[in-house]
C-alpha cells in the first residue's frame, strides 16, 4: 500500500505558470530558489581533479572533508568541532525528510517545525506516522515531542532567530528529551545589520548550547552560498553520538556522497571569496525587487536573510499569485508553507539580472496591480 502523503504543492502552480508564460515578454519565474549563476570556477576545477573515482566513497566522508566542515564552523561561526561532530549528506533535503525515521520516531511521537515552514519537515513526520506540530512557541511543545526543527534564516519568510530564541528552543527541547535541529542553509545570505556582514547565528553557538552539543544538530547546504544545487553538497554537524547512529543507518542504505563532490566541497568550504561575490549578486537583485514590490503596494515581512521576499497585499495568497501571473510573474503562494502564509507570497531573488529587471518593470507599470 502506498504511503498517504500530501500532494506535491508545486503541482498547483501549473495553471498560473501557463498564464505567466503567455506574457509577451516571457515568464519571470520567481517561484523556486534554484541558483541561476555559474558554479564557481575554483569548485568546478576541484570536481574535475577528482573524476578518477573508481572506488566506493566513504559514507562518513573523507577525513579531509570532515576536517574542512569543522574548520568552516570554526572560521565562520566560532564553533569548535572535531571530525566526529560532522557528517556529509547528499543535499540537505534527504536528511530533513529521513531523520525522523533514522531516530526511530513513530506513532504517538510529535515532530515540531516552524509555523511558516518548508514542507519537508512535515513530510518527514508523515513518513513515520508521527504527529506534526507547527509551532514557534517552545512552551507549547508537548511532552510527546521527539524532534524539533528550527529554520533560521527561514524559508519562506527570511526570519532570523536570535541567540535568545535559539537558547530558549534548545533548553525546551532538552527538557523534553527531544533532538533539536537547526536548518541553516541561508546563513551566509543576511541582508540587514548585523547579518549583512557576518553569518546569522548557528544553533551550535556555545552561547546557545553551553559546553555541550548533546541533542543538538545543525544542517547546512552549499547549494545557496556556492551555486552547488546540482552537486547535492551538504552536511550536518553537532552531537557526535546522534551522528554515529545516523551514520550507521546511512552505511546500511548506501547513502554515499560521490567522491568528486566531496573533493569539491573541501575547496568550496575553504574559499570565502566566491561566497561574497555571489552574495553581492543577490543583494543587487534583492534591492531591485524589494523597491519594486514596495512601489506596487506590497508589504514585505521579515526577509532579513535568505533568497526570498515574504510579501503580502493583505489578500488571499492565491489571489496575489493570479494577479502577478497576469503580468508574467510566477511566485509561490504562502499557503504552500502552512496556515501562517495564507496572505503572503514567496518571491525568489534567484532569477537572472535581466529577469529581475523585467519583473521590476512589470511591477512598476502594472496599473491593475497597483490599484488592486
Amino acid at each position: 500500500m502506498a504511503l498517504d502523503l500530501p500532494d506535491f504543492p508545486w503541482d498547483q502552480l501549473v495553471p498560473f505558470k501557463q498564464q505567466a508564460a503567455a506574457h509577451e515578454g516571457g515568464i519571470v519565474d520567481l517561484s523556486v530558489g534554484s541558483p541561476v549563476d555559474p558554479t564557481p570556477a575554483v569548485v568546478r576545477a576541484a570536481l574535475a581533479e577528482a573524476t578518477d573515482a573508481h572506488a566506493y566513497p566513504q559514507v562518513a566522508g573523507t577525513p579531509d572533508l570532515r576536517a574542512a566542515i569543522a574548520a568552516w564552523y570554526g572560521r565562520r561561526h566560532g564553533v569548535e568541532l572535531t571530525e566526529a561532530n560532522t557528517l556529509p549528506t547528499i543535499g540537505s533535503k534527504e536528511f530533513i525528510a529521513g531523520l525522523a525515521l533514522w531516530l526511530g520516531i513513530g506513532r504517538g511521537d510529535t515532530v515540531v517545525f516552524p509555523e511558516a515552514a518548508y514542507p519537508t519537515y512535515e513530510l518527514g513526520a508523515a513518513l513515520v506516522g508521527a504527529d506534526a506540530l507547527a509551532s514557534d512557541d517552545p512552551s507549547s511543545w508537548p511532552a510527546t515531542t521527539k524532534l524539533v526543527w528550527l529554520n533560521s534564516p527561514g524559508n519562506p519568510d527570511g526570519r532570523v532567530l536570535s541567540l535568545d530564541d535559539l537558547r530558549a528552543a534548545v533548553a525546551r527541547a532538552r527538557e523534553l528529551g527531544a533532538v533539536i535541529v537547526g536548518d541553516e542553509c541561508y546563513a551566509e545570505l543576511g541582508w540587514e545589520a548585523p547579518y549583512d556582514t557576518a553569518p546569522t547565528p548557528t544553533i551550535l553557538d556555545p552561547r546557545v548550547v553551553g559546553d555541550s552539543l548533546d541533542g543538538v544538530l545543525s544542517v547546512y547546504s552549499l547549494s545557496k552560498q556556492s551555486n552547488l544545487a546540482g552537486y547535492r553538497a551538504a552536511f550536518v554537524a553537532g552531537d557526535a553520538s546522534i551522528l554515529a547512529d545516523v551514520l550507521a543507518v546511512r552505511k546500511h542504505t548506501g547513502m554515499m556522497p560521490p567522491l568528486p563532490v566531496q573533493h569539491a566541497m573541501i575547496v568550496a568550504l575553504a574559499d570565502d571569496t566566491h561566497v561574497q561575490q555571489q552574495k553581492a549578486r543577490y543583494r543587487a537583485r534583492r534591492n531591485m525587487l524589494r523597491r519594486a514590490l514596495d512601489g506596487a503596494g506590497f508589504r514585505v515581512d521579515h526577509s532579513e536573510a535568505g533568497l526570498y521576499l515574504w510579501a503580502t497585499r493583505g489578500e488571499p495568497a492565491l489571489d496575489t499569485v493570479a494577479r502577478l501571473a497576469e503580468h508574467g510573474i510566477l511566485v509561490a503562494p504562502g499557503t504552500f508553507y502552512g496556515a501562517a502564509g495564507s496572505q503572503h507570497v514567496r518571491v525568489a531573488i534567484t532569477a537572472t539580472d535581466e529577469r529581475i529587471a523585467a519583473a521590476a518593470q512589470r511591477l512598476a507599470s502594472g496599473s491593475r496591480l497597483s490599484a488592486g
